[in-house]
């Protein structure tokens, strides 16, 4: 009899053993891999039932969970939906999420290991954790005058940046769209309005066109080759360069010329000051030519470029290219051909030259708090690289002042301030251009840092939207 109990009691903790293993490998080794499958719609219905936390603006929720009246508890809603829609993304039952709604996701659903307290309390009380919320850095104000500076229909992008801190305070591209025409619950209305903003020209709804599209970046590029002549010992302020109408090469017909509207024409050697202030193409490109492709794509490199980044949201590499013949690398060295740029590229170059060569990381967030308000994460200044010396730092922005106060960027001057900058136009059909700007302000105390496109527009249209699109925000930020 007592054999009989023990072999029962042995049968009954190993089958307690086994199911206890069983719910253990479950929970904590196939716990991600269950959550991520497909088939998995409890995860769905748990994901898009719980209440996310705010991205916020200046304290003002610009997405955020509200109730719903269906199955899934909540809905997330966009508050002044285009104006923000690059910056957060949507969180979509049918297509997925995107930018901040994206990288961010852990830290709204509540769900990242910061918040593992607060799980363990809700499972204790039973009231489920709430996501945290994500304060931005974006100042409202300078983002509204930044979208209301692209006019409707045109294809732009706009970028500001505090030089020392890196922080983002405006970010904006047009065309825009709402992200709640892609948040709903009903996913065949999401497919009509998917295909609805799929008819806009220009418009992508899965990407952010400020750090993931690539543009050719014209003459906005000449502050990487001057960078490089000043970092290479060859040239100095001094330095004369020839400067002819236009560049020739042995063998071909092909020839560069130079910049046509502007003073250029008035001399035929420039040193870099006037090169730099009247935007002539031949010097910049005989100086590629002279110190090599490598040295252009170091120089290059040191401002970032060929760099991936996260400021969360996903910053593509912009590219120099290689392997050029001599004809390709005086073109790529005034930001043609196959140069291309993001347009928070050119806002980091700027911040560097500024920052007294010192290039720091572009920051999103201001900080992270929990369901109580308790602060998480605070991401505090990051450098991340020293793009040149500051020697070469200081002697661009001279330069770059003199471009505004007595060259093609004019348009940017704000009485009582000096402002440091540089304008561009890469040709890039027969319809019309990239129109640039980039630049700082004021030039002995650098507070903000600005990079404008206007994409495919004549050369007069893209002056005007251009450098005093610059003045009125130099202004906005140094008034705020």
């Amino acid at each position: 009899m007592n054999q009989a109990i023990r072999s029962a009691w042995v049968v009954a903790i190993g089958m307690f053993a086994l199911v206890l293993g069983a719910l253990t490998y479950v929970q904590f080794f196939q716990a991600q891999d269950l959550n991520e499958n497909d088939w998995n719609s409890r995860q769905l219905y748990q994901d898009f039932g719980r209440e996310r936390g705010a991205i916020l603006v200046d304290g003002r929720a610009i997405a955020e969970s509200v109730p719903s009246d269906d199955e899934f508890n909540f809905q997330r809603v966009y508050n002044e939906p285009e104006l923000y829609a690059h910056l957060t993304g949507y969180y979509s039952l049918s297509l997925g999420s995107t930018q901040l709604e994206d990288k961010e996701s852990d830290i709204l659903a509540g769900t990242s290991s910061s918040l593992f307290y607060d799980r363990v309390v809700g499972l204790f009380s039973g009231v489920e954790a709430q996501g945290a919320s994500v304060e931005l850095t974006i100042d409202p104000e300078i983002q509204r005058l930044a979208s209301d500076l692209i006019p409707e229909g045109q294809r732009g992008s706009i970028v500001v940046m505090e030089p020392s801190t890196g922080n983002v305070l405006a970010m904006v591209s047009k065309p825009t769209y709402d992200p709640n025409l892609v948040s709903g619950h009903d996913t065949a209305i999401i497919e009509q309005n998917v295909a609805a903003l799929s008819e806009q020209p220009g418009l992508s709804i899965y990407t952010n066109p400020a750090t993931q599209s690539l543009v050719s970046p014209g003459s906005v590029f000449k502050l990487v080759d001057a960078a490089a002549a000043l970092e290479s010992g060859r040239y100095d302020a001094q330095s004369e360069i020839p400067n002819p109408p236009a560049l020739e090469f042995p063998g071909i017909e092909y020839a560069l010329p130079n910049f046509v509207t502007g003073g250029c024409s008035s001399r035929t050697t420039a040193d870099l000051e006037f090169a730099l202030e009247q935007s002539c193409n031949t010097p910049f490109a005989q100086i590629a030519l002279d110190l090599g492709e490598e040295a252009i794509q170091e120089q290059a490199a040191d401002f970032g470029f060929g760099e991936e980044l996260f400021i969360p949201t996903q910053v593509i590499a912009s590219s120099f290219p290689s392997d050029l013949t001599e004809p390709e690398l005086a073109q790529s060295a005034v930001g043609q051909f196959d140069t291309r740029v993001t347009p928070l590229q050119m806002a980091m170059v700027a911040s560097a030259i500024a920052n007294d060569g010192q290039q720091m990381k572009p920051q999103l967030i201001k900080s992270i708090r929990a369901a109580d308000l308790e602060l998480i994460e605070s991401p505090q200044p990051e450098v991340l690289r020293q793009s040149v010396s500051e020697e070469t730092a200081n002697q661009l922005t001279d330069w770059m002042v003199n471009v505004v106060d007595n060259g093609t960027a004019a348009g940017a001057q704000v009485p009582g301030v000096e402002v440091a900058g540089k304008t561009g136009t890469a040709e890039v059909s027969e319809t019309g251009d990239n129109a640039w700007f980039t630049g700082f302000a004021p030039a002995d105390d650098p507070q903000v840092a600005i990079s404008i496109v206007m994409e495919n527009v004549d050369i007069p249209t893209g002056q005007q939207l251009t450098s005093p699109s610059a003045k009125r925000l130099i202004e906005a930020v140094l008034n705020r």
